[in-house]
């Protein structure tokens, strides 16, 4: 199963429904399943995109 990284959308507190822990405010991978696409469409997280081949300093 595919993953991607969520964060919760500002003002919004979301639980993760296997570990009933908050998700975190700087975003967690979690797999692109049912409940995370509902929590997208819903506006309750939003999905982190993060630059490929950024350079470490």
């Amino acid at each position: 199963m595919s993953e991607f990284t969520v964060k919760p959308a500002p003002g919004k507190s979301v639980r993760d429904p296997r570990t009933m822990q908050l998700l975190g405010a700087k975003g967690e991978r979690k797999p692109r399943n049912a409940y995370w696409l509902r929590r997208v469409a819903a506006g309750d997280v939003v999905v982190e995109t993060r630059k490929k081949g950024g350079k470490a300093k």
